[in-house]
């Protein structure tokens, strides 16, 4: 039965190169689209960790969402011990210990607050490469730079090589000032952290700050896949802190935004996954009726209903399986050739910059594509199948 269902796709290869082009195309399609929005959500996903928090943030437990008078006294003391424990996780790849402070810039009668970074840019600069640098360079191992973001140099309205003075509150309540030089000034995408946000040497703002203590230590993962399992050993180690996910971090720009974008994708993928199934269902069914005579013959000649089911369903199976195959690899080889330079997208949800987008695949993406090609296939080819199957003989032997 195996054999014969098979020998008969050949049999019309006409009919047969229809059916099979009808399964790719939709095959096809569905893969590219399934492709495309695994692009754009690895997007976001990767501007949020190569931009602000990198895959997680380290704090003392509770420390975030609680406004303490003095929120120094809250900060991490033991960053040694902290950083002996992270090197020895395999986990682990990159640690970028931080401090945040508010202070107040001015570039001669011009003064705007911002919300410093203390970070060591050196570490940070390779990582972080979301931050893009519209003008000068980044902050690396300047001990007197400061990397701004555009907004803030905006209001300041300095350039590369001014140099800005900025006022901090210590932790013992006195003002501290330095006169910092700007190296360059970058743009992430995200209005409100552009028009704040500004980076200087840890060193130098632990010196403003009057503290040795860091308020986080921002990680860098071998694998996306890797965090619940690390942050379950960490907090296990160190119980008076927590691990926090950068989608938890940047739930407003990340996680709102991905959640609003896979709803509106899935919507559009029922769409056209609709679209496909029924081109699918229609092909096949008309293949199937095209063949009263035929089978009504077997049926004449001594095979029962179920026989002829089988011998049809079968039939389906092989053309779902041929079809979505040569489906799913011909897309991804033209995609390849032809389209696997990132293109240009418009500003998503909560950005001012446009993106670079390439359709992105993983093997789950392929599975699920060829299995519901071939479940279409196939219920296309029962329903169709029980209808000509079960009609009197006389009546399928007279059709034409």
């Amino acid at each position: 039965m195996i054999f014969l269902s098979f020998m008969n796709l050949f049999r019309n290869s006409r009919r047969t190169l229809a059916i099979l082009l009808t399964i790719a195309l939709g095959a096809g399609v569905l893969f590219s689209f399934k492709g495309f929005i695994h692009g754009v959500l690895n997007q976001y996903r990767d501007n949020t960790v190569h931009s602000h928090y990198g895959h997680g943030q380290l704090n003392t437990k509770n420390y975030r969402g609680t406004v303490y008078p003095e929120p120094w006294k809250h900060w991490m003391t033991n960053r040694g011990e902290i950083e002996n424990f992270l090197m020895s996780q395999s986990a682990v790849e990159h640690i970028f210990p931080r401090v945040n402070f508010s202070a107040l810039l001015k570039k001669g009668s011009v003064a705007v607050s911002g919300q410093g970074q203390g970070i060591i840019a050196e570490k940070e600069a390779g990582f972080f490469h979301s931050l893009s640098i519209e003008t000068g360079k980044t902050l690396t191992d300047q001990p007197d730079g400061i990397l701004l973001g555009i907004g803030l140099a905006k209001a300041l309205d300095v350039k590369p090589g001014d140099k800005i003075a900025i006022l901090v509150n210590a932790v013992d309540g006195m003002i501290s000032n330095a006169e910092l030089t700007v190296t360059g000034i970058f743009h992430t995408g995200s209005l409100d952290f552009d028009s704040r946000v500004f980076r200087i040497q840890l060193k130098q703002a632990q010196s403003l700050l009057k503290t040795t203590s860091i308020e986080s230590i921002s990680i860098g993962l071998k694998n996306y896949s890797d965090w619940e399992s690390f942050a379950f050993s960490f907090e296990k180690k160190f119980p008076q802190l927590e691990a926090t996910s950068f989608a938890v971090l940047d739930k407003v720009y990340y996680q709102h935004s991905v959640d609003w974008l896979n709803a509106q994708f899935h919507v559009i993928q029922f769409i056209i996954l609709s679209i496909v199934l029924l081109g699918i269902f229609n092909s096949i069914s008309a293949a199937i009726l095209e063949r009263k005579q035929e089978i009504g013959n077997f049926r004449a000649n001594g095979e029962s209903v179920r026989s002829v089911m089988q011998l049809i369903i079968l039939e389906g199976t092989f053309l779902g399986a041929l079809g979505s195959c040569c489906g799913v690899g011909l897309t991804y080889i033209f995609l390849k050739l032809f389209l696997d330079d990132q293109f240009l997208m418009p500003p998503g949800p909560g950005l001012t910059r446009s993106f670079l987008i390439s359709f992105q695949f993983e093997w789950p993406m392929v599975y699920t594509t060829l299995a519901l090609s071939l479940l279409a296939a196939v219920a296309a080819s029962a329903l169709a199948g029980v209808r000509v199957a079960k009609m009197p003989i006389a009546k399928a032997l007279r059709s034409f």
